[in-house]
């Protein structure tokens, strides 16, 4: 049995594991859209302090009153993706960028009330039955695949240039394969640090190998308090539609997120628990225009995060919240926390983010892949995958409402995945 100092620092050092997790799945966001929206300096770092802020609350609200688990809320990847492929696409459409900042925040806060109101009435209970075992499967693997690429991007150091930097990709495969190894091989309380021990160590190595990548980006209170950042709300009746559409489809996150925790915790999601999600996400996704910011959702990423660490107690996530929105008020410590290396953020969550894959399999664990439960699986898959190689100005001469569709692979594979589970009588086969 521990003895109470044993768990006091077992639960303070999971708190600052949770805290960089966190840290490393919001600081790039606001950054990247900052830039794509050619944002100053100011209203980045300001916009990057109430993601701090936001986040840490958004948590907190979660596990306190919406789902009660330690599960993080933060900025979606598919509204991520959508908002930068529009912002690249800006030129080629026509419109200024403000028009299609404006445009996306009146489509955040319309899509907002549309999920409150779909938690309110419990319309819930039928998205969650679209969502069979192998639609659950596609999600997770396009998901992983998603992230995935991203971080292995950081980790060849295309980040600061389009070309590899052999050296910035030796020392992330080397960080990368050490804390997977303190991962998979330690044991009890080394294996349940390991993403946080990667960070520090990783951090300092980076320091010490190649200096400091980039300058400290302190905001002021007036960029912290900036409302519509992105643009004066716009109503272009093209991105207001897709703004509303990928609200509700980012639904899909809170669905994934509570279905793939039920393993994990050995419980199945309550309709009270998906009821009080989906209103929080809603109340945060329709903030998100004002605020400027990416909308939000439950993290299915964090599974692997769990898995990986072993640390199912809810405390620690809670105290990472709270702790997350303190540095969003420090504008002096949200700015230093600004510097982390982009390829350490990415080599230690490379290997968190590896064990949504077999959150995946679990879902098909136990079919018999002939032929039939092979294409099921394998196509929405395998096309989702092939699209999401293509470069986003392949879908410019589509109008704009397809190319939000078409151009993000992991959604249009999910939404093929839904389409032919519900509406092809299979006939599904299991071992045993």
């Amino acid at each position: 049995m521990r003895s109470p100092a044993s768990n006091y620092v077992t639960t303070s050092l999971a708190s600052i594991q949770w805290l960089g997790f966190m840290f490393a799945n919001t600081v790039v966001i606001p950054l990247s859209v900052g830039a794509a929206f050619h944002l100053t300096h100011g209203a980045i770092s300001g916009m990057l302090a109430r993601s701090f802020m936001f986040t840490g609350l958004a948590c907190l609200l979660q596990a306190w009153i919406g789902h009660k688990l330690p599960i993080m809320e933060g900025q979606s990847g598919l509204w991520w993706g959508i908002v930068l492929n529009l912002a690249n696409l800006g030129a080629a459409s026509g419109l200024s960028l403000a028009e299609i900042g404006g445009s996306l925040e009146v489509g955040m806060i319309l899509g907002g009330l549309l999920i409150i109101l779909l938690g309110v009435l419990g319309a819930y209970r039928y998205l969650n039955q679209l969502f069979r075992p192998i639609v659950m499967a596609v999600l997770l693997i396009l998901l992983s695949a998603q992230l995935i690429d991203v971080f292995f991007r950081g980790m060849l150091g295309l980040d600061s240039g389009p070309v590899i930097q052999p050296d910035i990709l030796l020392f992330s495969m080397i960080l990368m394969f050490f804390v997977a190894g303190m991962s998979l091989f330690a044991r009890g309380f080394v294996a349940n640090i390991s993403i946080l021990f990667g960070l520090v160590v990783g951090w300092l190595a980076y320091v010490i190998l190649f200096g400091e990548n980039k300058e400290s980006i302190a905001p002021s209170f007036g960029h912290i308090g900036q409302w519509f950042a992105l643009g004066n709300p716009h109503f272009q009746i093209s991105l207001v539609i897709a703004g509303v559409v990928t609200a509700l489809l980012n639904t899909t996150n809170t669905i994934a997120t509570l279905r793939a925790s039920e393993g994990l915790f050995r419980q199945e999601a309550t309709k009270q628990q998906m009821r009080r999600s989906f209103i929080l996400t809603g109340l945060y996704t329709m903030l998100s225009g004002p605020l400027a910011l990416i909308p939000y959702a439950p993290y299915t990423s964090a599974i692997g995060f769990l898995r990986a660490t072993r640390v199912l107690d809810r405390k620690p996530f809670i105290i990472a919240a709270l702790l997350f929105m303190i540095i969003g008020v420090f504008p002096a410590l949200a700015g230093f926390l600004s510097t982390l290396p982009i390829a350490v953020g990415d080599a230690v969550l490379f290997v968190a983010y590896l064990q949504i894959f077999g959150a995946a399999l679990i879902n098909v664990q136990g079919f018999t892949f002939n032929a039939m439960n092979t294409f099921r699986l394998a196509f929405p898959t395998l096309l989702g995958l092939a699209i999401m190689t293509l470069p986003n100005h392949s879908f410019s001469s589509l109008p704009m409402m397809l190319q939000v569709l078409l151009s993000n692979g992991m959604l249009l594979g999910i939404l093929i995945a839904v389409v032919t589970e519900n509406c092809i009588p299979w006939k599904t086969e299991k071992q045993g």
